[in-house]
């Protein structure tokens, strides 16, 4: 009886390594490099290219502290370098449509931004809260404008003289964003930075001074982002 029990053992064999024989050892995929991506400028955008599916690729955003980080465009080439200059091509042509299609306000005689480049510089200047509440005043008066006084009111200032100041310097603001190349806000006259936001309707008193009005394109971008 003991003799076929040993008979059978010897018959099957266990072996302990032939479970973990089968084992299958699962490789890890390996970690694909790190895109290096550089960084430059562009007039008021900041430029980044790096390598993407074999291809350079160059984007422009708005330069940083900017409120709003949405991409402005895009171009690709073969090097970094014709990827960067076809961007560079991308936005000077960007600008020179964008002036040519401004149209010229018969009062000021100046070329008035689109609703679109409004928006775009409401998003990226730094604007007080107190300028933005003016504007949004502004703006819901409508073609009928605000006195000085309300203009004051609206924004929270102790004086006209104070909400004055600060609205011209908003115009002053906003004309140096959407001027070509790179101007700083202190370049800017009050006159320019009036005629960038509106303008000073007449009153048919003399001694008194007419309401404070904005261009329709700037109340519609305005409106459109309360």
């Amino acid at each position: 009886m003991a003799k076929s029990i040993s008979a059978h053992r010897s018959n099957n064999p266990k072996d302990p390594f032939k479970a973990m024989a089968k084992t299958k050892v699962v490789k890890k995929p390996e970690k694909a490099a790190p895109l290096q991506i550089r960084l430059g400028e562009h007039g008021r955008y900041q430029i980044k290219c790096g390598l993407l599916a074999g291809e350079f690729v160059a984007r422009a955003f708005p330069k940083p502290p900017a409120t709003v980080r949405g991409l402005i465009a895009e171009a690709r080439g073969e090097t970094e370098a014709l990827a960067i200059e076809a961007l560079q091509s991308v936005l000077d042509t960007r600008e020179r449509n964008r002036f040519d299609e401004r149209r010229v306000d018969s009062l000021t005689n100046q070329a008035v931004p689109s609703t679109k480049e409004y928006a775009e510089a409401l998003g990226q200047v730094a604007l007080s809260a107190p300028q933005r509440a003016t504007l949004a005043a502004l703006s819901l008066a409508g073609t009928d404008g605000l006195t000085q006084i309300r203009m004051a009111n609206a924004g929270g200032y102790k004086s006209q003289n104070s909400a004055k100041k600060s609205f011209l310097g908003a115009g002053r603001l906003i004309a140096a964003y959407l001027a070509a190349g790179e101007t700083p806000s202190s370049a800017v006259s009050d006159a320019v930075g009036l005629a960038m936001l509106g303008y000073q309707a007449e009153h048919d008193n003399t001694n008194a001074a007419g309401n404070w009005i904005l261009h329709p394109e700037l109340r519609e971008a305005v409106l459109n982002s309360l």
